[in-house]
């Protein structure tokens, strides 16, 4: 009897049986994995997002092999911490100060606490559908949660957390109409884990405008997008100038670690020791090593080209669907985006309930596995690429899209 829950320790990593047999993992190097028989499958889901120079990266394992033979737990403040917080400073805008965590939902968790300490408010307000972490207050009203599809006068709330619909700018200001306890709105760049729903020109910047105005703080969640289109914060793209920032997984090109960035002032009860915050593992030598050695090669990194390789895997697949009769189309960025079996990408998360299709993205992942190509199952997923996915990797992966679209004709095909 097997001893792990699930067969795994985080459940997006549950993958449908192929012909009666589970999927486990040996090693990865670049764009590809190999499986415990042996087979090699090009991998789209990169850590779900963290394997941006590519899997088992020489120079940043390096780094992180020489911080381990140091110690990978000093206990006490070490060398390598304040170079890591530099560099990632560097990045991030007038978000200058860093407090490194261990995972996306460590950092978002200690993002909302700092919120509310300098707020002196309780609730936070995220988007619904949004994924933020998985600690239970900022789980609430995740994507496919009855709580994530609300009507007006029926916003779902609990004493820690409330919810706004993604592209409604009038939500916006009858969440503050409604509630003087917000403390902080989590904005992402794109509503990445229900299938990359964009923003809608000027969203963004309206409902940050509308936080500052009521004297909340807003945070941006960058853990899934920060460093993906270039090497910095999407929503300083955008053009935002939020208070806080959580970020994580491409910073470390797959080694655990994230961090909190924030403006002194929002965080300046930390430095005086006023807020708590903890933890064994945060800021470790590995994670700090990681971070500096990432962090460097993305600064040398061609994201345009990066960006236009991916660009042309999304018309190149939405073509080869068209070529078979299918319905599909993408939406996102060229390096991160989802696939939707419709003819027209969602803009909210309700049109987006509505046309996924479990069935499709199902069947499309084990098609597309079995010519050896690693896809989400989720009608919520996404495909990530990596700057080791290169031409010839993008041309296979058309290939392999190409097989799955046959195979799926006579099911999901116009008749």
């Amino acid at each position: 009897m097997a001893n792990l829950v699930g067969d795994v320790s985080s459940a997006a990593r549950i993958l449908p049986e192929l012909n009666g047999e589970k999927l486990f993992i040996q090693k990865g190097k670049g764009a590809w994995l190999w499986d415990d028989k042996g087979r090699r499958y090009i991998d789209t889901a990169l850590g779900f997002g963290a394997v941006l120079l590519g899997h088992a990266n020489d120079t940043v394992n390096e780094a992180v092999t020489r911080a381990l033979s140091d110690s990978a737990a000093p206990s006490w403040a070490h060398v390598r911490e304040h170079a890591a917080a530099t560099a990632l400073a560097k990045h991030t805008g007038e978000l200058t100060k860093v407090m490194f965590t261990n995972s996306g939902s460590e950092a978002v968790h200690l993002a909302c606490r700092a919120a509310r300490a300098y707020t002196g408010r309780g609730r936070i307000a995220k988007m619904a559908a949004g994924f933020d972490g998985w600690f239970d207050d900022v789980s609430f009203g995740n994507v496919t949660s009855n709580e994530a599809r609300f009507e007006d006068g029926a916003r779902p709330a609990t004493e820690r957390t409330t919810l706004l619909r993604f592209n409604d700018f009038a939500d916006v200001e009858r969440l503050f109409a409604e509630d003087g306890d917000i403390a902080a709105v989590i904005l992402e760049p794109m509503l990445a884990n229900a299938g990359c729903i964009m923003p809608v020109p000027g969203y963004l910047k309206h409902v940050q405008d509308i936080a500052h105005a009521h004297g909340a703080l807003v945070i941006c969640d960058e853990v899934l997008m920060g460093f993906r289109l270039f090497a910095g914060l999407a929503g300083l793209r955008e053009g935002l100038d939020p208070d806080l920032a959580s970020v994580g997984k491409a910073i470390g090109n797959g080694v655990p670690v994230s961090a909190v960035v924030g403006k002194p002032h929002i965080l300046q009860g930390f430095e005086e020791g006023r807020v708590a915050r903890g933890g064994t593992f945060s800021g470790n030598p590995l994670a700090c090593a990681a971070v500096s050695s990432t962090l460097a090669l993305l600064d040398q990194s061609d994201y345009e080209q990066l960006v236009q390789r991916g660009e042309q895997l999304r018309v190149a697949i939405e073509e080869i669907f068209e070529a078979q009769g299918i319905q599909a189309v993408t939406s996102g960025y060229g390096n991160v985006f989802g696939i939707w079996h419709a003819d027209v990408a969602p803009i909210t998360y309700e049109e987006a309930s509505k046309v996924a299709n479990p069935a499709f993205t199902k069947a499309l992942h084990l098609a597309l596995r079995e010519a050896g190509v690693l896809m989400m199952p989720s009608p919520y997923g996404r495909i990530y690429i990596s700057f080791d996915h290169g031409d010839e990797v993008i041309d296979a992966m058309k290939v392999a899209f190409e097989q799955a679209a046959v195979k799926l004709r006579a099911e999901f095909g116009s008749p």
